[in-house]
């Protein structure tokens, strides 16, 4: 494993990072490092990032889709576990509040969680360019959910069925493959790639499939040739 790690590695170069538009780059590109807290880099020019993206999407294997059999949301772990091997695991809160916490502003926290639930917040939705408000409650903490960014089960199908229990386990927590988005927008979306589905703030679709190819790149997975089609043509317009 640590010689496929490594050669991965070796062919990602600067992995991008989310904004509110363009693309912009981060440094580490090694699964279990990404930061929760830190602020992103100065952006680098579209233009430039956009080339890397494309570059590294050539390094993904072109497949048929697998078939979903066998696939469940518990293949991957319980649900927004505390107990991984990727950036925020171990550190006393669940992987849906470490996200809310990094993505939301305005953050207010239960009691006595020691400013690990969050009670309310604000986010500035990159996937629409809306701005929702998040207040915790059985009715009312669906209107903002976690995405991911490649979704569970079209990475199941694409390559995740070799993956070991623990190396699904932190793919599914990843910070690099989450994102605190609208509710709505985010079931729309349901486990669909970049070919049947981007997201309606199109100033945000060169970081969001960017994204998606920085999350197969590092976690070994592969790409349809319609869903690589639709990404390339994304990318030549950034």
């Amino acid at each position: 494993m640590r010689h496929r790690c490594q050669t991965a590695l070796l062919a990602l170069g600067a992995v991008t990072v989310l904004g509110l538009t363009g693309c912009s780059a981060i440094a580490d590109a090694n699964p279990g490092t990404g930061s929760l807290g830190d602020a992103p880099a100065a952006p680098a020019p579209v233009g430039f990032v956009s080339a890397q993206a494309l570059a590294k999407l050539d390094t993904l294997a072109v497949k048929g889709r697998a078939p979903k059999t066998g696939y469940t949301r518990e293949q991957f772990g319980p649900s927004w576990s505390d107990d991984n091997g990727v950036e925020g695991g171990h550190n006393g809160c669940d992987t849906r509040n470490d996200i809310l916490r990094r993505d939301l502003v305005d953050l207010t926290y239960k009691t006595s969680t020691r400013d690990c639930v969050v009670a309310t917040g604000t986010l500035h939705d990159t996937y629409t360019g809306t701005t929702n408000s998040f207040v915790r409650g059985q009715d009312t903490s669906t209107a903002v959910q976690i995405d991911h960014v490649v979704a569970l089960s079209d990475a199941w199908q694409k390559g995740a069925q070799q993956l070991s229990p623990e190396q699904r386990r932190d793919l599914a927590n990843d910070p690099r493959n989450l994102q605190a988005v609208d509710g709505p927008t985010n079931s729309k979306k349901s486990d669909s790639d970049a070919s049947s589905w981007l997201p309606p703030n199109k100033s945000y679709r060169c970081t969001y499939v960017s994204r998606q190819i920085d999350v197969k790149a590092l976690w070994w997975r592969w790409v349809t040739q319609a869903e690589k089609d639709a990404m390339s043509q994304v990318l030549h317009s950034c």
